[in-house]
C-alpha cells in the first residue's frame, strides 16, 4: 500500500510537472465514515443534489467529505479531463486522492450549480449528463461551465455513484445544445 501511495504522489507531482502543469496542492484529509443521509441516496435527484452541495461553499469553509464519501461505491474513480499544453489529459483519482488534491482549491471559494440534466436509466443502472456552472462566490459571475458524466446503480435499497468524469467547456468544444437548458 505504501508503495502505491508513493507512486501516486510521484505521478501527481512529477507527472504534472512533465506535462507542464503545476502539481496539485495536496494535504492528507482524514475522512470519517458516517451513515448516508436517506434523502441523499433514495433518489437520483438526491444523489445529484448532494454531489453539488458537498463541493460548493465559500472561501475558508471546510467541505463535508464524510457526507461525500457516502455517495460512492468503494473504489470509485473520478476522472477530470482538461487541456494541458494543447493536449487533453485525464486526471484519475479515487475518493481520498480527490479529497486530498481538491480541498485546497475548493477552500478558495467554489460554487457549482447544475443548470441542466439528461438522465437515462435501464433497470438498476443510470447515467446522468449533468451540465454545470461554476462560480468563485455564490452569486458571482460564472467562471466555467462543463458537464459531469455520472454513472449510478440501485442496489435495491439505495443509489450509489460508481464513477464520475467531467470536463469544462472551451471555445473549441462548446457544450452541445441538448445538454443546455431550453431557451425561454
Amino acid at each position: 500500500m505504501r508503495k502505491r501511495v508513493l507512486a501516486l504522489v510521484f505521478l501527481a507531482v512529477f507527472g504534472a510537472a512533465m506535462a507542464g502543469a503545476e502539481p496539485p496542492e495536496t494535504k492528507h484529509i482524514d475522512v470519517s465514515t458516517i451513515a448516508p443521509r436517506p434523502d441523499d441516496v433514495a433518489t437520483i435527484d438526491g444523489m445529484i443534489r448532494a454531489w453539488y452541495e458537498v463541493v460548493s461553499g465559500p472561501a475558508g469553509t471546510p467541505r463535508d467529505w464524510a457526507r461525500d464519501r457516502t455517495l460512492y461505491i468503494p473504489g470509485v474513480r473520478f476522472v477530470s479531463v482538461a487541456a494541458e499544453n494543447g493536449k487533453l489529459h485525464p486526471r484519475i483519482r479515487d475518493h481520498q486522492e480527490y479529497v486530498d488534491t481538491s480541498d485546497a482549491f475548493l477552500m478558495k471559494g467554489f460554487f457549482e450549480k447544475e443548470i441542466h440534466r439528461v438522465t437515462e436509466r435501464f433497470g438498476p443502472i443510470a447515467h446522468v449528463w449533468s451540465t454545470y456552472e461554476s462560480r468563485a462566490t455564490e452569486n458571482g459571475p460564472v467562471t466555467a461551465r462543463g458537464i459531469n458524466s455520472i454513472e449510478l446503480f440501485w442496489d435495491g435499497k439505495r443509489w450509489w455513484i460508481a464513477n464520475g468524469i467531467w470536463t469544462e467547456e472551451t471555445k473549441d468544444s462548446p457544450i452541445p445544445r441538448k445538454y443546455l437548458p431550453a431557451s425561454k
